[in-house]
């Protein structure tokens, strides 16, 4: 895996390698889409549908970016905090190796420091990553999750991209699913994702993190079951679509409209699905 220490990040030990061997501006100005995520393992769930156009669809490259380094998760008795911290940057690695990823940067911030507001060193190299690609799609957290780290994440992720001029910003800015699902949003403001088309390949990426299944989390099996479960519950008179769909809130309008507040955003989804739960009971006058 090659590695050029191309950038000068804010954290002592943020790497970024380029799995597929490329020069760092052609790996760069090949990302198409964009994955952004909190801890290690996270792309390879809610990023799904990127990683699969990076490695099927001709002139799509998907690329990488994990925030923290995953130190305080659930593992092994005998893994110490270094040792797991290793072993997880490790495991992100070889996921970028299998997914064929144009580059995977891992930025290595503690959640506490991802976490506190008046640290702007995350969002600052976020910045600085962007400044290099203009990829159409970006994949990071909901924020309708329930991780405190997923929230911050995303909105260093929003902070960031409000950075750059508006014609250098993405399309399509998505939060998909991890610490929460998104099936209760109404039917028009989900974003569906099929991530059916290569089952080898997401079974690959996500049993590659057994640093976290052998600790007695198994993931590998959970995003399985809500890609199917997505599938068939996402329409109650037409047949499944898909085999696998994973779930996204569009977050494009906090960077189409940069005075939009991701509160807003959420609030109008929570009142568009009170609103149809509502409406369903109101002729039961029960």
């Amino acid at each position: 895996m090659c590695y050029k220490q191309i950038m000068i990040f804010h954290h002592p030990s943020a790497t970024i390698r380029f799995p597929e061997l490329l020069d760092p501006g052609a790996a760069f100005a090949s990302v198409t889409h964009l994955g952004i995520g909190a801890h290690p393992d996270d792309l390879e769930f809610m990023a799904l549908h990127g990683i699969l156009a990076g490695y099927h669809q001709e002139g799509c490259g998907f690329g990488g970016i994990t925030c923290t380094n995953g130190g305080g998760s659930v593992r092994e008795a005998s893994l110490g905090d270094d040792a797991l911290i290793a072993r997880r940057h490790a495991e992100q690695e070889e996921a970028a190796r299998i997914g064929r990823y144009r580059f995977i940067a891992q930025l290595g911030y503690r959640s506490a420091e991802a976490n506190d507001p008046a640290d702007p060193r995350l969002t600052d190299d976020l910045s600085r990553l962007f400044q290099r690609m203009h990829p159409r799609v970006v994949y990071t957290h909901n924020p309708a999750d329930k991780h405190p780290t997923h929230i911050a994440v995303l909105a260093r992720v929003i902070a960031a991209l409000r950075g750059l001029p508006p014609d250098q910003r993405p399309r399509q800015v998505l939060g998909c699913e991890v610490w929460r699902g998104l099936d209760w949003m109404p039917d028009g403001d989900k974003v569906s994702l099929n991530v059916s088309g290569n089952p080898e390949l997401a079974e690959q990426l996500a049993t590659v993190f057994t640093s976290q299944t052998d600790g007695g989390k198994r993931y590998d099996r959970a995003v399985r079951g809500r890609e199917a479960a997505n599938a068939t519950f996402g329409a109650s008179h037409a047949g499944d679509g898909a085999s696998a769909v994973w779930l996204a809130m569009d977050l494009t309008p906090l960077i189409m409209d940069d005075r939009m507040s991701i509160r807003e955003l959420v609030e109008g989804h929570l009142s568009r699905f009170r609103h149809d739960v509502m409406a369903k009971l109101a002729r039961w006058k029960i």
